[in-house]
Formats: structure tokens, sequence, C-alpha cells
């Protein structure tokens, strides 16, 4: 162990008499100062001069370690130590200097402020450390009165808190940004709600318990609030879509919704937010410390990019549903013409949903099933038959088998129906309900070996969405009633697809819907969730 300079005969340059001022306010989690030094008495010494130490209301918490090895493994565990007061001398004459690039370089730790304090100035010149080391001050131990030390460990912990404030912006907006391009993906007003939640503790780095409410003018005083979103404690309220004017939470929901503006009280915080879509959120939540102006900022910040990622969600869904009110009315424009469709179509967008989901679990066609492919084939599946509102009424609702003549008319609607469908999508960017409808409309009659039509597409060269609607087509037209045809058995209707796996149909798709079908009997299925 090396010899320092200080002894127990200097406590006394330590421990003069000092008034610290103590700061009012919520008991905060304390600051962390480490204290490394090989000679107890410094330790005890050190202690006594800074224990009742405060600075912005936060006391502190004083580690001590006897080694640099030491010293490495507690800022291990402690990542946050604000202050190290570091002697040089330890194990070896430069055992301080090694340790402070091992903080910064190994650790990465470029936060915490370093103290180097040595009883031997003269081995360490302090131009050459202070140049050469990434530290924040150096001092010989004479030179530290208690007042002089308490005046080195606020400017350290107001250093540091700059810092800190400086890095969790940084990692905040980072956050956000993160956060909102999520967001932006949500499909779902509660998908929505619950990643707003989980984004503000991620912000504030903190597990957080919270509720997010849709604010609506009820009377001037009580905004009615509806839940769409809670964690912790709140979750059954998000089960039952309302916060009553009796709960404990509510004044302050009501407060903010009323003021229109984010209201901080801890440990009660709202968030306020407005959006171009006329929808007025907040958003009660509850941090285990008050927050800083850094994260009130960021919060802020962050509810401005949650209006606009609403906004976007908001008319995304109306956009959706545009196109599945197009999609209906085409569907309807069929059943019009044919009284046997309109059930029938139901049942063809149920089994073909279970159907690609049965598939994707099982690993299969994994590139094609994407989320946008389970998104849309259940209602792009109606479309299938929609051509055959160009199919005359004589060949349309003949009650017997059709004429070759006949045959070829009939077999037009798939080509009718692809082309009213790709002229529609057209209209839209990227894959759609009516995309989709096209490639089924076009493709559910092609056979898997290339004897089907409209144009004889074989395998994977018809679209997957096509091959499976065309297994329940078939399947669901041999059990059900037609104007040609009565009902057939279920076994017989089973036997007719399973002999025709690999030749008019997907071998991968037949197995996966007659597992279904044994499963969910046709009078009782339904889509898998």
């Amino acid at each position: 162990m090396a010899a320092n300079d200080a002894s127990s005969d200097d406590e006394d340059w330590l421990v003069d008499d000092v008034s610290h001022p103590v700061a009012q306010g919520p008991a905060l989690a304390p600051w962390k100062v480490l204290v490394v030094d090989d000679e107890p008495d410094i330790h005890s010494v050190t202690k006594l001069a800074i224990r009742s130490v405060e600075y912005a209301g936060r006391g502190l918490s004083i580690l001590g370690e006897m080694s640099a090895e030491g010293g490495f493994r507690a800022l291990q565990e402690h990542p946050d130590v604000a202050l190290v007061l570091l002697d040089v001398v330890m194990e070896t004459e430069d055992a301080g200097l090694k340790l402070v690039k091992r903080i910064r370089e190994e650790l990465g730790n470029k936060l915490t402020r370093i103290v180097l304090r040595t009883g031997q100035p003269g081995q360490a010149p302090e131009q050459e450390v202070i140049l050469g080391y990434d530290i924040n001050d150096y001092k010989a131990k004479t030179e530290l009165t208690a007042q002089k030390l308490y005046t080195t460990v606020i400017s350290s912990l107001r250093s540091y808190e700059t810092l800190l404030a400086l890095e969790r912006s940084r990692q905040g907006l980072s956050k956000i940004l993160e956060g909102s391009s999520n967001l932006y993906q949500l499909h779902s007003l509660r998908e929505f709600a619950s990643g707003v939640l989980k984004q503000i503790g991620a912000i504030l780095n903190v597990g957080t318990e919270g509720i997010l409410c849709v604010a609506e003018p009820r009377q001037p005083d009580s905004p009615d609030l509806q839940v769409i979103g809670g964690t912790g404690m709140f979750s059954d309220l998000a089960d039952s879509g309302r916060i009553g004017n009796n709960h404990p939470v509510y004044p302050m929901l009501a407060r903010a919704a009323n003021e229109r503006r984010s209201i901080f009280d801890h440990p009660n915080e709202v968030l306020y937010f407005p959006t171009q879509s006329g929808r007025e959120f907040v958003v009660y939540f509850t941090p285990p410390w008050p927050l800083t102006e850094v994260e009130r900022d960021l919060l802020e910040v962050y509810c401005n990019r949650i209006s606009a990622a609403f906004d976007n969600l908001y008319f995304y869904s109306q956009m959706q549903r545009a196109q599945e009110a197009t999609v209906v009315a085409l569907a309807d424009l069929a059943e019009y013409r044919d009284n046997d469709t309109g059930e029938h179509v139901q049942r063809v967008q149920r089994w073909s949903t279970a159907i690609a989901q049965r598939l994707k679990s099982k690993g299969l066609y994994v590139e094609q099933i994407t989320p946008r492919f389970l998104e849309l084939i259940g209602m792009a599946s109606i479309l299938h038959d929609v051509g055959k509102v160009g199919t005359p009424d004589h060949v349309l609702f003949k009650p017997g088998r059709h004429d070759p003549d006949e045959r070829v008319i009939m077999e037009q609607h798939a080509k009718v129906g692809a082309s009213i469908l790709k002229k529609s999508a057209g209209l839209v960017e990227g894959t759609s309900y009516l995309s989709m409808g096209a490639e089924i409309a076009g493709g559910h009659h092609e056979h898997y070996d290339g004897q089907g039509y409209p144009n004889r597409r074989k395998g994977d060269a018809i679209p997957l969405s096509a091959r499976i609607v065309a297994v329940v087509d078939v399947f669901d037209a041999l059990i059900h009633k037609r104007p040609y045809k009565e009902p057939w058995p279920l076994e017989e209707a089973i036997k007719y697809i399973q002999d025709r796996s690999g030749t008019q149909f997907d071998p991968n798709v037949i197995d996966v819907f007659l597992e279904l079908v044994r499963e969910q009997p046709p009078n009782s299925c339904s889509s898998e969730g």
C-alpha cells in the first residue's frame, strides 16, 4: 500500500465548521459519490466533511473503495455515480490515472465527474495530468479544506447534472423519433395508446403507470373521458373504456382538458395534446420523481409528435374505411346480380383468412404472407366473383349445366373482374384490397397444373391469394345449394377437394384447409385469432 503524506493528524483541514444550505422539497434519490483511496482515514474524514451536503434537493450516497480495481467494479455496478474522488497513488504509483482511462474508455462513461486527489503532487505534475487525462479537477489533499471540498463537490454535481440533462435530452429525442416512427405504423387506437404510454416511460427511463383518454366535451367543467389505454393499476379502466368523475385521478384529467394544457404537479402529471383532426387527448402518468425542466420539454415535444402520429393514424383509418366501403359496394353489386353469393362471400372471407393464418403459423410461404397480406386477404376475397356483373342473366341463372358456348361466356367473368379491379387499384398506391382482389378475381379459376382459366397459369405463377380462394370457393359451392345442384354431403366434398390436390389445387393449401375443416366443421367455422 503506497504511503501518502496525509495522516490522521490532517483531519482538521477536512472538518472545519462549515454550514451547508439544505434544499427543501420532496425526497429524491441521492447523488452517488464514490471515494477511491487506500487510506481508511481519508474515507472517514471525507464522509464526515460532505455527509450533510445537499444539492438540488438531493443528499449524497457515499460509496467507498480501497483500490483502483475496487473502484472500477463499483462503477460497473453503479454507472450513475455522479462524482469520483480518486487517489492517484494506490496499488501502484499511477493506479488512479489508469483507472481514469478505464472509466472513460472501457466503461464508456463520459458523464461521471472525476476529481483526482494526491498526497504526493510531485509524482504526477498537475499540468501533465490535466492535459493527458479526462478529469475535472486535480487537488493536493492538503489543499482540500472542508469548505473547498464542499465547493468541489457542489461544482462537480452541478456539472454532472448539466451533462446528464444534455444526455437525457439526446436520448429522449432519439426515443421520440424512434417512438414516433413506431406510432405511425400502428393501425389501432388501442395499440396507439399503448405505444404512447410505453414511450413516455422510455423517454423518462422509468417504468411508469398511466392512462390515456380521449376528452369529449359534455358539461363545461366535466368532460367525458373515454379511456383507450392503461398500464399497471389503470389496466381495468382501459377494459371498461370510461373513467367516472368519482375516480381519484379524474379531476386532474378534467382540469388539463378544460384548461387545454399539460399539468405538472408531482406525483400527478398530465400531458394534454390536441390534434388537427379535432380530437383532444390527456395522458395521466406517475413518474417516481418530479420531472426536470428538460424532461418536461421533451414530453411537450413528444406530445407534438403524438398529435401528428394520431392524425396520420386517423387519416389512414379513414382511407382504409373508404377502401373497405368500395370493396363492399362492389361485392354488393355482384350479390345484386346473384342472390346465392351473399352468405357465400362471407364464408369465403372467413375461410380465406383462417387458411392464410394457419399457413403462416406452419412457416409456409413466409415471404408472401406478410402482416399486410393477412390484413387484406379476407376483405379482398369477397371480390372473387365481381366479374359476374358482366355475365348475361340467361347464362348466370341457368338452372342446368352450361353448353360449350355458355361455358365460354361464363368463364369471361374472371377476366372481367380482374380488369375492373385492376383499373380501380391503379388509383391507390401499393397493395390494397382492390389490387389483391384483382389477383383473386383473375386467378381463382386457374389450376395448379396449368389446366385452368383464363390464362392457364401454373403452380406458383398463380398468386397465393387466388390459390387460397380457389379451394374455399369450390368447397363452399359444393356443400351449399345452387340453382344447378343440390348440396353435397361433407365427406364427398372433402374427398373431391383431396382428389384434386396437386392438379386443381395447391397441396399446401389443401392440407391446411382440411385441418381447419376437421377442427371447425363448415356450419361453425370462424377465422383463427
